[in-house]
């Protein structure tokens, strides 16, 4: 590209205009293809697994007729060409967006910023920003991920800003996620999460997440880290995206996926699932389907929680503010030997004097008679946590009808995330 191209693609930068389109008001809540199917595109020998038409209509029969839907997980997300390989997608994809919409699900649609994507199909080069845009709408997309695999950092600066007005030109409101700040280390000064705001819905800032406890751990530890600059860039319409949940695959216990839950629902994560919906078992679904863990996710505050302790035992506290002057506490245990019985108060973790009670969102128990200096004692599993919800006990109604789980309608109480279009 000669310096002509490169300045009248720096003009236009100047031009473009805040994604402000209504959407992502609250975290996405959905199901992605990546983590667990990967690029499997051998459907002769794997039918049943590859990158197909076929396995989209499946998740989005499970989404819409398995209880995913009502609770918030209505956005989808594939992976494919620009053009559809007419033997995996044989009806293409609006038609494919068609199926999806007639279930109320959304569509998205992976992409990459280059001459490639990470899987080596054809890209998104700059002269091509446009018109795959307009592709996207005239397909009935709701939902880019566009990746930055085969750029360099110059195409990404221009192509990123560039992509966010093609969208905006289109006419359609189409969810925007950028995987920009990865590519640059993913902290200030490379990354400037206020014009990411401004141009992006939500952000990957970290490497890919793999089916594995450590990978969780590693992606925790960074944002952990990293909170002081990464906690104010998130907000409504603005999300830092650790990556996918990963419950229901092979690489986490029943603690680990319940830890997963409760810290991508304390960081205000996108609740994008990456799993079979076909084969998930009892405990899977019931983690991914807490209707409090979900709650406080989609809290319309949008204020993303942190780490708040690390204890000498190797418990990890973490806390979020809510709505109705509620919070959110999880205690992460990070050790491997035994169940560990931890004591604390809410006065130690910089709570004000008052009367608070306390709900287990795993457990479903309530915890009465907290103050600020009550001592409380409970034992977490190694790589577990336990997770509370904690509430003034004046608290309004609406906010002691978020305690019970068994008979709430939540449409009626919580924030559910949708996509308006």
């Amino acid at each position: 590209m000669g310096p002509l191209a490169v300045t009248q693609l720096l003009a236009l930068i100047s031009l473009t205009v805040a994604l402000d389109n209504g959407l992502l008001k609250t975290p996405p809540m959905g199901w992605m293809a990546w983590e667990r199917f990967r690029c499997d595109i051998a459907c002769k020998d794997d039918p049943k697994n590859c990158i197909s038409e076929g396995l989209f209509r499946d998740m989005a029969d499970r989404l819409s007729e398995d209880g995913w839907k009502e609770l918030g997980y209505e956005l989808r997300d594939k992976q494919g060409r620009l053009q559809p390989e007419p033997s995996r997608f044989p009806g293409g994809i609006a038609k494919l967006a068609k199926y999806i919409h007639d279930r109320g699900l959304k569509l998205g649609i992976y992409a990459d910023m280059g001459t490639h994507t990470c899987m080596g199909y054809p890209g998104t080069t700059l002269d091509k920003i446009d018109i795959d845009a307009q592709t996207f709408a005239s397909w009935g997309v709701d939902y880019l991920k566009f990746d930055g695999c085969s750029s360099n950092a110059v195409e990404q600066m221009l192509g990123y800003p560039l992509m966010s007005k093609a969208l905006n030109a289109t006419g359609r409101p189409m969810a925007y996620s950028c995987s920009w700040p990865v590519y640059v280390g993913g902290l200030p000064p490379n990354v400037n999460y206020t014009f990411l705001g401004d141009i992006c819905h939500l952000w990957r800032n970290y490497y890919d997440i793999q089916d594995s406890w450590d990978s969780v751990l590693s992606i925790v530890e960074w944002f952990s880290n990293n909170q002081d600059d990464l906690q104010p860039a998130a907000g409504p319409g603005r999300w830092n995206d650790p990556d996918m949940l990963i419950i229901g695959n092979f690489g986490l216990s029943v603690d680990q996926a319940r830890s997963q839950m409760a810290l991508w629902a304390i960081m205000a994560a996108p609740l994008i699932m990456s799993n079979d919906l076909r084969n998930l078992d009892n405990s899977a679904r019931t983690i991914l389907q807490n209707k409090m863990a979900i709650a406080i996710n989609q809290d319309p505050m949008g204020i993303q929680g942190r780490r708040l302790l690390q204890e000498k035992s190797h418990v990890e506290v973490y806390w979020r503010p809510l709505s109705q002057l509620a919070s959110a506490l999880v205690f992460l245990s990070r050790r491997t030997d035994m169940p560990y019985l931890y004591h604390s108060s809410l006065g130690k973790l910089s709570y004000d004097a008052g009367n608070y009670e306390a709900y287990d969102v795993f457990t479903g128990a309530t915890v009465t008679g907290l103050n600020a200096t009550t001592e409380f004692t409970f034992s977490i599993n190694p790589s577990g946590v336990v997770m509370w919800y904690v509430y003034p006990k004046k608290a309004s109604k609406q906010t002691k009808m978020l305690r019970k789980t068994s008979k709430l309608t939540w449409q009626k109480t919580v924030p559910r995330h949708r996509i308006v279009l």
